[in-house]
């Protein structure tokens, strides 16, 4: 699988792979970017590529505080074929 690039924060559009054209899936929304990346770093050790993003409310509010808000809800995202797989290891934790 090709790596997972995110789009600009508050573009709307979704991340995109380097290789081939499916698109990343949201797997959950958590309450900021510290807790994306503990849930990332967990996906990651199970072999499951992993990035975030903010939320369109979270960007907005970012856009409005010049881009340093680390609060606000954050979108997890996955592969699409590892939706199922991270759902399992969501429920373990």
């Amino acid at each position: 699988m090709g790596l997972l690039h995110t789009a600009p924060p508050g573009s709307g559009r979704r991340p995109s792979y380097a290789r081939g054209e499916m698109d990343a899936v949201t797997l959950t929304v958590v309450r900021d970017e510290m807790e994306a990346e503990m849930l990332c770093g967990l996906l990651r050790s199970n072999g499951i590529e992993c990035t975030y993003r903010k939320s369109n409310t979270a960007a907005a509010i970012s856009a409005e505080s010049g881009g340093f808000a680390m609060a606000g809800p954050t979108e997890v995202l996955v592969h699409e074929p590892d939706l199922d797989a991270a759902r399992r290891l969501l429920e373990r934790r």
